[in-house]
C-alpha cells in the first residue's frame, strides 16, 4: 500500500477536509497517475451531501481526473511513463458479459466507479480525482492529446457525444436549471462539437446573460427559459432533447417542446422523482429516456475529436483549499463553465 494525500467528505453535513489513505499496490496491468488537475463536477456534490442516498463515507470525491503517468506494471502496453492521462467516472468494470464485447461496460452490473464505489475485489472503497495520486486498470485510462491544454481537458464531454444526435440541448444554468447528473455546466460543450455534426444546436437557458457565451460557443439559436412565452414558440418543435438537468422544473412543460413521437433524454439525475402526466406523453406518442457515462471507446473517441478540433472546456482554476467556496458557487450557478483543482496546490 501507498499512502496518498487528497480532500475527503467525512460526512454528509460537513464541509471537505484533508485526508490521508491508501492506495493499492500497482499490478502488472496497472498505471499509476500524478494528478494534476481533477474537474469538479455537480455529481461529486450530490454525492458528497449524500443527495442520492447511496454515499460512502469517508469519500475523496473527483472523476475528471488529468495527470502524468509515473509508473506502469509489466502488462501494460498502450502507457509508459510520462504520457498526458485522464480517467473519467469508472476505473473497473465487467471483463466477461456480453455488453463489455459492444462497449456497453458502463451499464454492467460489475462497474466500479472512480469514487463512492467498491473495487473489484469487493471490500476496498474507490477514492477519487482530489487527491495526489490514483492507480487504474490500464483499459480504463485514457489518452489526451498533445496539442490540447491539460487543465481544460475533460473526459466527462462524452456525456454529450453519448446522445449527440439531439437537436435541443437544455441546462446550463448549474443547479438552477442544468448540470448533467449535476456535472456542473455541460451544454456549451455539447454546442461546440454539435455544428461539426451537422446538428442544429438549440441553447435553451434561464438567464439572458448567457445568449452571448452560447453564440460563441456554437448555438444556432437561443431562447430563455424564464420567459414563458419560450414554451409557446418552441411547443412541438424537436425531435430530441438532451436534458441535463438536475433540479426540480416543470418536465410538463418540457416534454411540451417535443414533436410527435419526439423523446426527452435525461442525462442529469433530480435528487427528487420526476413527475410526469400522462398526457404530456400520450397524445403525442412522447418518450422519456435516460443515458448514462458512455464508453471506455466513446470516451477516447470524444477525446480525440477535441484533439482535432481544438474543443476545450472554458473553466476557472482554483486551489485544493477552495474547493467548499467551490461547491457553494457551483450550487449559485457562479462559475462559468467549470472549476478545475489545480492539484499541484494540495
Amino acid at each position: 500500500m501507498a499512502l496518498a494525500r487528497g480532500y475527503a467528505a467525512t460526512d454528509a453535513s460537513k464541509p471537505l477536509e484533508p485526508f490521508t489513505f491508501e492506495r493499492r499496490e500497482p499490478r502488472e496491468d496497472d498505471v499509476v497517475i500524478s494528478i494534476k488537475y481533477s474537474g469538479i463536477c455537480h455529481s461529486d456534490i450530490h454525492q458528497a451531501r449524500n443527495e442520492w442516498g447511496n454515499s460512502m463515507f469517508p469519500m475523496v470525491p473527483g472523476h475528471e481526473i488529468a495527470g502524468i503517468v509515473t509508473a506502469v506494471g509489466s502488462k501494460v502496453s498502450k502507457f509508459k511513463v510520462g504520457d498526458r492521462v485522464g480517467v473519467g467516472c469508472f476505473v473497473d468494470s465487467c471483463t466477461t458479459c456480453a455488453s463489455r464485447d459492444v462497449d456497453l461496460e458502463q451499464y454492467m452490473p460489475g462497474l466500479v466507479p472512480t469514487y463512492n464505489g467498491i473495487e473489484a475485489d469487493g471490500k476496498t472503497p474507490t477514492q477519487g480525482g482530489y487527491s495526489d495520486f490514483i492507480v487504474v486498470k490500464e483499459g480504463y485510462v485514457l489518452s489526451i492529446p498533445e496539442n490540447l491544454p491539460f487543465e481544460a481537458t475533460r473526459a466527462a464531454v462524452v456525456r454529450r457525444y453519448h446522445a449527440l444526435f439531439a437537436v435541443a440541448q437544455m441546462g446550463c444554468r448549474s443547479r438552477q436549471e442544468g448540470s448533467c447528473c449535476g456535472h456542473g455546466r455541460p451544454w456549451p460543450y455539447g454546442c461546440q462539437a454539435c455544428p461539426r455534426d451537422g446538428c442544429g444546436c438549440h441553447g435553451s437557458q434561464p438567464v439572458l446573460v448567457e445568449k452571448e457565451d452560447g453564440r460563441k460557443l456554437g448555438a444556432d439559436h437561443y431562447y430563455a427559459t424564464a420567459d414563458a412565452e419560450t414554451f409557446k414558440t418552441l411547443a412541438g418543435t424537436f425531435d430530441l432533447i438532451l436534458c441535463t438537468v438536475s433540479a426540480e422544473i416543470d418536465w410538463n412543460a418540457y416534454l411540451g417542446l417535443l414533436k410527435v413521437d419526439g423523446t426527452l433524454v435525461l442525462l442529469g439525475i433530480p435528487e427528487k422523482p420526476v413527475p410526469v402526466h400522462a398526457f404530456s406523453l400520450v397524445p403525442a406518442r412522447r418518450s422519456i429516456a435516460g443515458s448514462m457515462i458512455g464508453s471506455i471507446k466513446e470516451t477516447q473517441e470524444m477525446l480525440d475529436f477535441c484533439g482535432e478540433h481544438d474543443i476545450v472546456s472554458e473553466i476557472e482554476l482554483i486551489r485544493m483549499d477552495q474547493v467548499n467556496e467551490a461547491y457553494e458557487r457551483v450550487i449559485k450557478s457562479d462559475v462559468r463553465y467549470r472549476f478545475v483543482i489545480d492539484m499541484a496546490t494540495l
